[in-house]
């Protein structure tokens, strides 16, 4: 009988997208006013945590590097982020974000895994037992590249081949939830 990792196994989740509904395109959520959560999505990350998945968020933020908001913006929109989930008895339990802008390239910015990798080292996460969710091809393949199992949130048009797909965050906790309990993992 093959012998189950005792590291833990994350939920490594976008943000701007997949938690939050996204500004509109080539703009930011610049301010925690600006913070919208997806419906059932602050919901979905105490489904997610509750199957035994630790939620980290991982989110390119390149707005800082434009200088368009600081990083002070991306801590206070956490703030508002963990009181809504200490509601649904949940919380993130870390945020790494990609401040950087697209040039010179970097090992951090999805689809690069860096993010993942780094959390991983530092919280020594089994990542063949974790998953990268999002709702854009960056986000699956950044998960691919740490060695994840990948789930998309969008249409079904739209995905880039992930392992699981939903049409929002929520059914997709449900379903990965239900992929673990398969698997004989609480």
């Amino acid at each position: 009988m093959a012998r189950l990792s005792a590291r833990p196994r994350a939920v490594f989740l976008d943000r701007d997208g997949t938690l939050n509904v996204r500004a509109a395109d080539h703009d930011y959520v610049r301010t925690a006013a600006d913070f919208r959560w997806l419906d059932g999505a602050a919901e979905a990350v105490g489904v997610l945590d509750r199957a035994g998945y630790v939620p980290f968020v991982v989110s390119n933020q390149r707005g800082v590097a434009r200088g368009l908001m600081t990083a002070d913006v991306l801590t206070e929109i956490e703030d508002v982020m963990q009181a809504a989930l200490a509601r649904h008895g949940t919380r993130i339990e870390a945020f790494r974000y990609c401040v950087h802008d697209l040039e010179p390239a970097c090992a951090c910015r999805k689809p690069e895994p860096g993010m993942l990798l780094d959390l991983a080292a530092e919280h020594d996460l089994d990542l063949g037992a974790s998953w990268m969710v999002g709702d854009t091809a960056g986000d699956v393949e950044a998960g691919r590249r740490a060695g994840t199992r990948t789930g998309f949130v969008g249409e079904p048009a739209a995905d880039p081949g992930a392992d699981l797909r939903a049409a929002t965050l929520l059914e997709l906790a449900a379903l990965i939830g239900s992929a673990s309990a398969v698997a004989g993992r609480p």
